[in-house]
């Protein structure tokens, strides 16, 4: 069995100052630290239990297949804030059949990032009886 100590998401932005301007200022992501030198420079930046690593330079953007799913207490505050600062909102947040409420943006790639906020009394937070 493989034992993870962490985990790291790692992208390789076409504009990495562009990336990290998203990351660091509209979103506000703290940063756990950075390596290197020069625009390609390596930022990771805090995912609550996990880390996003920003660094290098792509010639492409990422695969619409790759999206990032991050936990918020609150969608509609998440929503007012990164709409004043111009952050490209592609649904604002909404109540999922399944009981959370969900809102979608895109980093300047692309990048598909859920902004997901679980309710009170969602089981996944509650289950009366235990």
């Amino acid at each position: 069995m493989v034992h993870v100590l962490s985990s790291r998401i790692l992208l390789h932005p076409v504009d990495p100052d562009r990336s990290r301007a998203f990351y660091g200022d509209q979103l506000g992501l703290a940063i756990q630290r950075e390596f290197g030198t020069g625009p390609e420079r390596g930022t990771v930046y805090f995912l609550g239990g996990g880390f996003l690593e920003v660094s290098g330079r792509s010639e492409a953007p990422p695969s619409p297949a790759l999206q990032l799913w991050l936990q918020v207490e609150s969608a509609e505050a998440a929503h007012e804030e990164l709409r004043a600062k111009g952050v490209e909102i592609v649904r604002p947040p909404v109540r999922e059949p399944w009981g959370l409420i969900e809102m979608w943006i895109a980093d300047p790639d692309g990048t598909r990032i859920a902004l997901v906020e679980t309710p009170k009394d969602h089981p996944l937070r509650y289950r009366p009886g235990i």
